[in-house]
């Protein structure tokens, strides 16, 4: 194995199940990278899968024993979502092969970097994380990125930098995964209650992410939005955990808008946003350091929660070195991560956008950011992700929801629930509509394109919000014309 990979067990052969999914196929290129031999399978063969076979990955179309057989890794790398009865998993076992989660292995590859900033929050770590990389990418520096989604500039979910230097990845507390996470700066873009399949409660989300700054350096840097109350009460406990650790507690970088923080830190944001006005919908502001003039920027996304994730990543690249004429120029020209209200193109002269906005605080931003982008009506497409976030979450969906001009409905996507029976996406819909909102429910998306192409006039917009399950309609629409 090479020296670049001296922390990770023994042995050149590493396999994925379920190597086609975005976090794990770029795993698969930076382990490539590092001189691994890798392998892996999946069932759902896909443009991603075929580069990786380009590119020398043996990959299974299928889960299958005899795979592990063939192929004989050294070890087998799972994500949470892969039963506990796959196949795969079961004959590793079986034999002695060591098994580890996805996080695990991501873990380790946090420690072979000299300097790791790492993204966490319940939304917006995507599209921040692809800030702070093409902010040092403009600044010169070679980091390597994990991202979990595709990002244009890097025509995949990674970038393959330095080995050994600088690492920038996303942080995800799903199965408390970001807890195997080494970091010298740490971001917590916003806390929120999602992932209720892991949590019980908020309080146990902000546990959660107290809990996360055990594996910031002793001199590291943390990150955070002044403003959010639930990271507040999350910086009340980090002391805790961090002295379980002995060490103390991390610098704090404040960010957010002025006003914001006052009460509870005692001073303005260290990064702050002022003089803020909106182009179609795009934010244009003056960035304030110390109350210093630092730099203008002037946004390609729309949105004010992009003004938040901005301020974030201009925060963690300057830490580690990177520039504010760079971060002028990269955000000028970054137009979103892949399903972060991407623009597809028109479908009967109406904008096609689609977004991963499956939470309901998530879906807000979104429609905020879409109500001022010009446009005729606004017709939104929704589809839900997993049974038990849209059971616990009920209420949210139906307020965030209830306001749209017309909202329709795909029944409920989950790739890691058994359906229990009790919960629709017709339930939120018949609610809606109950309360005096304008929704409909169709039982498939061929329902849900005969009804759009009845409708939709030129100018308006179709926001398709959701998870890939749903997003791939914009695709189909844009076909359609």
């Amino acid at each position: 194995m090479t020296e670049g990979m001296r922390d990770l067990p023994s042995g050149k052969r590493v396999f994925f199940v379920g190597i086609g999914g975005i976090s794990m196929s770029g795993l698969a290129r930076i382990a490539t990278n590092y001189g691994l031999i890798v392998g892996g399978s999946d069932m759902h063969p896909s443009e991603r899968t075929a580069e990786l076979e380009q590119i020398g990955i043996k990959v299974y179309g299928q889960h299958s024993a005899d795979n592990i057989k063939e192929f004989a890794p050294d070890i087998v790398v799972h994500t949470a979502a892969i039963l506990p009865e796959n196949p795969e998993l079961n004959y590793a076992h079986e034999t002695g092969i060591p098994v580890m989660e996805r996080s695990v292995f991501l873990g380790l590859i946090t420690r072979n970097f000299s300097n790791v900033i790492n993204i966490s929050g319940t939304h917006g770590k995507t599209t921040t994380t692809s800030m702070v990389s093409l902010i040092l990418l403009a600044s010169g520096a070679n980091p390597t990125v994990h991202l979990g989604a595709e990002l244009g500039a890097f025509g995949g979910s990674v970038y393959l930098g330095s080995k050994d230097q600088l690492l920038v990845s996303e942080a995800c507390e799903y199965h408390r995964s970001f807890l195997e996470f080494y970091s010298t700066i740490a971001a917590i873009t916003n806390i929120d209650y999602d992932h209720v399949d892991c949590y019980k409660s908020i309080d146990e989300v902000i546990d959660v992410f107290a809990q996360f700054t055990e594996k910031l350096s002793a001199d590291g840097t943390l990150v955070i939005p002044a403003g959010d109350k639930n990271v507040q009460e999350c910086v009340k406990r980090i002391p805790e955990y961090r002295r379980k650790m002995g060490m103390e507690e991390p610098h704090i970088v404040t960010t957010g808008l002025a006003g914001e923080g006052v009460d509870f830190f005692g001073r303005e944001p260290d990064f702050c946003a002022v003089n803020i006005e909106y182009t179609d919908g795009k934010a244009g502001f003056d960035v304030l350091y110390k109350g210093h003039p630092y730099t203008h920027i002037q946004l390609a996304i729309p949105g004010t929660h992009n003004v938040y994730n901005t301020l974030t990543a201009i925060a963690c690249a300057s830490l580690a070195g990177g520039t504010k004429e760079a971060a002028q120029k990269a955000l000028a020209d970054f137009t979103g991560a892949e399903g972060r209200f991407t623009i597809k193109g028109t479908y009967k002269g109406a904008t096609v956008v689609t977004d991963y906005a499956h939470h309901p605080s998530a879906a807000r931003a979104t429609l905020d950011a879409a109500s001022h982008v010009p446009h005729g009506k606004t017709w939104v497409v929704f589809q839900p992700l997993t049974y038990s976030r849209t059971q616990v979450l009920f209420e949210d969906y139906v307020t965030s929801l209830l306001p749209c001009e017309n909202v329709f409905f795909d029944e409920i996507f989950s790739d890691r629930e058994i359906n229990p029976g009790t919960i629709s996406s017709k339930d939120i819909s018949d609610e809606i509509n109950r309360r005096g909102g304008h929704a409909e429910f169709f039982e498939s998306k061929d329902a849900i394109i005969d009804r759009l192409s009845g409708c939709v006039s030129e100018g308006d917009m179709i926001l398709i919000l959701g998870p890939e399950d749903i997003r791939a309609l914009g695709d189909r629409l844009v076909t359609l014309g």
